[in-house]
């Protein structure tokens, strides 16, 4: 183990918030930081944590929007020098680090395969929070949680042994793997995961609408989004696009992931039945796409190198109180970067035994990002207000876009914490791993 940096040594500080997407960076202190090139060297750290009476925080692709990994006195131990991604054709199963990246690394690997995994939107998340988190990934709502695909994981314990978690053994920790985040009581130091046959066809529909159709076109989509084929992601967010207006816009969007061009053209009709239709600023009916295209315009919309304020809620409830709640998040972004996205759920799948199990039929999440400190207070404000409006009609959050210190909000079913916490009495008694910022 030689990866070790202390305060004061020569590279601590970038050591500290390396590949560290939010750039409104916390000055929270670690004792000491490892930047592990191997397994041996996670629990040669776990053991040197303990031994020192640190706490353990760990950092995968470090993409958390609250910063979780930047913990003070802790061993930070950094996971991105564990670079294995690997194919078994004979059980379409893929081993991959925790660092590694979902849209802009592990995707083009299965590409070559002629397989596809079910990751983040955003290329550059790594698949370590991502997963642990629940795994918002590519049509949720009909292929599922991409936790869901996990079999199975290799898991440095707080007592620095390796083990593997999976539904047949240390069946505690693999429920625990599917939901709890940085909750986890171990390091996940490998992912085995199901992938799928690369779609044969990729089409999107998109509708451009001014924010004065807010209310038509969202009550709309609110009566019909379970009525469309599990095949098809459907996403509606308001964005500033300088090419349709000077001022944001309403964009409804449907991504049909088939077989060919005649599945999509069928799939994708309910959208022509969008009653502002005529009234648009722009139409695209069923043309093909590629998840290439798709994750680059994700990518253009998550720029690096900026400050960030996101929340969310998983709403549920009539359209005449959803839709006004969802106002403020709609119509009055604080900057041209920002923007809000409703994603659909419905109609919603029953989940697996995983500990992720807070869901409604509706998911939406405000993403504010900006450059000058100067703009902290005003664009956290906006954020603030915003999720203030969606609290009656709000039945919880998604951990994977949650700040619990801004926002406590429920990301675990009640008795999912339950079995949480007696997880982490047997198997972290002392808390050697943080837990969540909060």
């Amino acid at each position: 183990m030689t990866g070790i940096l202390h305060p004061g040594d020569a590279g601590f500080e970038p050591a500290r918030v390396d590949r560290i997407f939010n750039r409104r960076l916390p000055g929270r202190q670690p004792a000491a930081i490892l930047k592990a090139s191997c397994v041996a060297d996670v629990q040669a750290g776990v053991r040197l944590a303990r031994d020192r009476g640190w706490q353990v925080a760990i950092r995968s692709g470090g993409h958390s929007w609250a910063q979780w990994s930047i913990r003070d006195n802790t061993l930070l131990i950094d996971l991105g020098g564990l670079r294995e991604m690997s194919y078994d054709p004979s059980s379409s199963l893929v081993s991959v680090s925790p660092a590694i990246k979902g849209g802009s690394e592990l995707a083009p690997f299965l590409e070559e395969q002629g397989r596809f995994f079910v990751g983040g939107h955003c290329p550059t998340v790594g698949l370590g929070g991502f997963l642990l988190q629940g795994g918002q990934g590519w049509n949720a709502r009909g292929w599922g949680w991409a936790a869901e695909y996990v079999e199975a994981v290799d898991v440095v314990t707080a007592d620095g042994d390796l083990v593997r978690a999976s539904a047949t053994e240390n069946t505690d920790l693999y429920w625990a793997a599917r939901g709890t985040g940085p909750g986890f009581p171990g390091v996940v130091v490998r992912f085995n995961l199901r992938t799928l046959p690369m779609p044969g066809h990729v089409a999107h529909t998109v509708q451009a609408y001014r924010l004065d159709d807010f209310d038509e076109v969202m009550t709309w989509l609110h009566g019909m989004h379970h009525t469309v084929a599990d095949t098809v992601e459907i996403v509606a967010l308001t964005k500033t696009d300088p090419a349709l207006s000077p001022s944001p816009v309403l964009l409804v969007t449907a991504v049909a992931l088939v077989a060919d061009a005649a599945e999509a053209h069928a799939a994708l009709a309910p959208f022509r039945d969008n009653p502002a239709l005529g009234r648009a600023l722009l139409s695209i009916d069923a043309v093909a796409t590629t998840l290439t295209e798709q994750r680059e315009r994700q990518l253009a919309d998550s720029p690096e190198g900026h400050r960030w304020a996101v929340d969310n809620a998983w709403l549920s409830g009539p359209a005449e109180t959803v839709v006004p709640a969802m106002r403020r998040a709609y119509t009055t972004l604080p900057n041209a970067k920002a923007f809000t996205i409703w994603f659909s759920m419905a109609p919603l799948r029953e989940l697996p035994d995983m500990a992720f199990s807070v869901q409604s039929e509706i998911y939406l999440a405000s993403y504010v990002l900006w450059e000058s400190p100067a703009d902290d207070e005003r664009c956290q404000q906006w954020l603030a207000g915003a999720m203030a409006d969606l609290a009656p009609v709000t039945v919880g959050a998604y951990l994977g876009d949650s700040d619990l210190r801004r926002r406590p909000m429920r990301v675990l079913s009640e008795q999912a914490g339950h079995r949480h916490r007696a997880i982490l009495d047997v198997r972290d008694p002392d808390r050697l791993f943080t837990g969540y910022l909060a």
